[in-house]
């Protein structure tokens, strides 16, 4: 059983609800061990100003004590933080990242397997506390690259290569580079994460009324983003494009990929939730852990009126399930089938007796 760390998020927004709506239903404890970091004494705030069913949580102190058939809590907040429903507050931002910093360690060391966060906000924090996938990244981002966040849905993946930055700061990052970097992350998800052998990932254009020779609008397709296309297909990477925006997600043309680059949060985000509707997550690819979120923020202006659709985030555990295991599998399928023994043995010994059971190979 997948052990899945679910942090509470704002203890002000739509988080503890979608939470406990989410496993009140039964049926998610037998695909998983769930395993809130929180509050017992805000969840259960929660679950009687929601007037939601009662739902058996068991506190546990640590990750290692979480059994099946049930949900269990590792409190990692103070009872006196106060819930202030609808409104983002400094001691909701810290509240929310002092269980996003404990459910972090306990992934690092192996004691819970995937990490599903529940939506933040740190706009009221001083300093700005880091958003979970930024923090996430500096901990277990390979080879010091950065992340890659991609928004999922059942029949859509769209990779941000810029991700949620104020618009000014986008040109900058459009570099032949960044988007190249961008490129092999994305194949490499599609890949390992969600088990595609031979990816098809489509590239929007920066500028619009873009097609895939150039546009009238900027240079940047042409000087920036085909390079940068070209050298990702020496490294194995099949991307097409670059298509205009508009053209590409009102022709359905998405339907003909496996994953889409996006130049800016907005052009692949704005398609994508009306698309997905709220069944859509995000998914912060390029880590070495797998860690989802659901799609939309923490919903302030909804909190506490019991309104909230849990869909998302049970979609975030899902598939965070289903990358697990993916990675497994890939692991597997693409290990070296001979033993290392063997290998050290046999390079520069023509002696090697092949019957021999610790000499033979594992297949």
């Amino acid at each position: 059983m997948i052990k899945v760390g679910i942090t509470h998020g704002d203890v002000n927004g739509i988080g503890y609800e979608i939470i406990l709506k989410a496993f009140s239903d039964t049926r998610m404890t037998e695909f998983c061990i769930p395993i809130i970091y929180g509050s017992s004494k805000i969840a259960a705030y929660h679950r009687k100003a929601l007037e939601l069913p009662s739902l058996n949580i068991s506190s546990i102190v640590k990750a290692e004590d979480a059994g099946i058939n049930r949900v269990s809590m590792i409190n990692c907040i103070g009872d006196e933080v106060k819930v202030e429903l609808s409104r983002p507050t400094e001691v909701s931002n810290e509240a929310a990242f002092k269980a996003l910093e404990v459910a972090a360690a306990d992934l690092k060391r192996g004691a819970i397997d995937v990490l599903v966060t529940a939506p933040v906000s740190t706009s009221t924090a001083t300093p700005p506390l880091p958003m979970p996938a930024e923090y996430l990244e500096k901990a277990f981002a390979r080879d010091g690259k950065t992340s890659l966040p991609v928004l999922v849905s059942e029949d859509l993946r769209v990779a941000l290569a810029t991700g949620n930055i104020p618009f000014p700061e986008v040109l900058p990052k459009i570099t032949k580079k960044n988007i190249v970097e961008k490129l092999e992350a994305f194949c490499l998800s599609l890949k390992q994460d969600f088990g595609i052998i031979r990816p098809r990932i489509a590239v929007l254009s920066l500028n619009p009324h873009t097609v895939a020779g150039g546009g009238i609008h900027g240079d940047e397709e042409v000087n920036i983003i085909m390079p940068a296309m070209r050298e990702a297909e020496k490294h194995g990477v099949m991307s097409f494009g670059p298509y205009a925006s508009d053209n590409f997600f009102g022709g359905r043309l998405y339907e003909k990929f496996d994953g889409v680059l996006a130049m800016y949060y907005d052009q692949g985000a704005a398609p994508f939730e009306t698309l997905a509707s709220e069944g859509g997550l995000c998914y912060t690819a390029g880590l070495s852990v797998v860690h989802t979120s659901p799609a939309h923020g923490a919903a302030y202006e909804i909190a506490g009126q019991n309104i909230a659709s849990e869909d998302s985030l049970r979609q975030a555990v899902y598939v965070a399930l289903d990358i697990c295991r993916n990675r497994r599998l890939h692991k597997e399928a693409t290990r070296n089938p001979l033993r290392k023994q063997y290998f050290d043995k046999g390079a520069g010994d023509e002696s090697v007796d092949l019957t021999k059971e610790d000499d033979a190979a594992t297949i």
